[in-house]
């Protein structure tokens, strides 16, 4: 007789996710092979979410719904399962930004996480070496949920230019993720500014932070370090966060300036690189010019 794995519903979302698919699938007499037939994956990935030795994604969730006509728990579901993979220190800030009207960001080092491609997000998130990196993409990615909605956040991105010269993750990468900034140009919610090299010492060479409002609740700064993030509702520290961004806004180039900078640095940091027989041939013909 094969094993069955009893499932806690009550230990994590991830647990409550895989106990209720059993139930849905067991309900409707499916086997895990089936149901995988049915919504094109391997009765082995049913059975490995199942029992939390997978996370499920977006896309395998509204396959599910459809294919047990659950009427979008599933959907609804890996939302919450998503987040409860994001690190335990940093999942309280995702929920408060999650609620935010306003948000507003300078990043000295990275582009901010809710304008990250998926490609983009795996190179960064991999040097922390997780031991489940697909897991953290996945919440990383459900996390920009928030800028689909019918009326998202107002937000305010500052970059510093650093960002657009660090070649995270190759030059295709780095392609597509200033590409992805481009499409935010003419974004009714979303305004993007490059502080400069040229601007110099500035209002925050301490780092990075962010800053999120709310309809009711107090304004919040949040920093990281190495090894956690930090938030805060000090006055003080609002206050100061409020007159440091001013300036960084100040020193910024401004959206028109910053959009034909990262078009200038994705073209020819990033753009089509020639292989290089292509340079050896050039190198060659450039020679025999030269001899004649």
């Amino acid at each position: 007789m094969a094993h069955i794995q009893t499932l806690d519903p009550t230990a994590s979302p991830l647990g409550y996710y895989g106990w209720e698919l059993r139930r849905q699938r067991e309900t409707q007499g499916l086997s895990q092979g089936r149901l995988g037939e049915i919504i094109f994956c391997t009765g082995s990935l049913v059975g490995q979410i199942e029992t939390t030795k997978k996370v499920p994604t977006r896309d395998f969730s509204e396959r599910v719904d459809a294919a047990l006509g659950t009427d979008g728990v599933f959907s609804r579901l890996v939302g919450l399962v998503l987040r409860s993979q994001l690190p335990t220190w940093f999942q309280p800030y995702a929920a408060m930004e999650a609620k935010a009207t306003y948000i507003s960001t300078y990043q000295a080092q990275l582009v901010y996480g809710l304008l990250q491609t998926e490609e983009y997000a795996r190179a960064v998130l991999a040097t922390g070496m997780p031991d489940d990196l697909d897991a953290l993409v996945a919440a990383r990615m459900e996390r920009q949920r928030i800028l689909e909605r019918e009326q998202p956040p107002l937000a305010w991105a500052i970059l510093d230019e650093a960002v657009l010269r660090r070649p995270i993750g190759g030059l295709e990468v780095m392609r597509g993720q200033l590409a992805r900034l481009l499409e935010f140009s003419g974004h009714r919610w979303m305004r993007i500014q490059v502080l400069p090299f040229e601007a110099g010492e500035h209002a925050s060479l301490a780092g990075s932070f962010n800053s999120l409002r709310f309809e009711d609740d107090p304004d919040i700064i949040y920093t990281e370090d190495v090894i956690a993030g930090h938030m805060t509702a000090s006055p003080e520290t609002i206050r100061e966060a409020a007159r440091r961004y001013a300036h960084l806004q100040a020193a910024a180039l401004s959206i028109e300036a910053s959009t034909a900078l990262i078009t200038r640095v994705m073209e020819e940091r990033y753009g089509e690189q020639p292989r290089p027989e292509e340079c050896a041939v050039a190198q060659v013909q450039l020679q025999r010019k030269h001899r004649r």
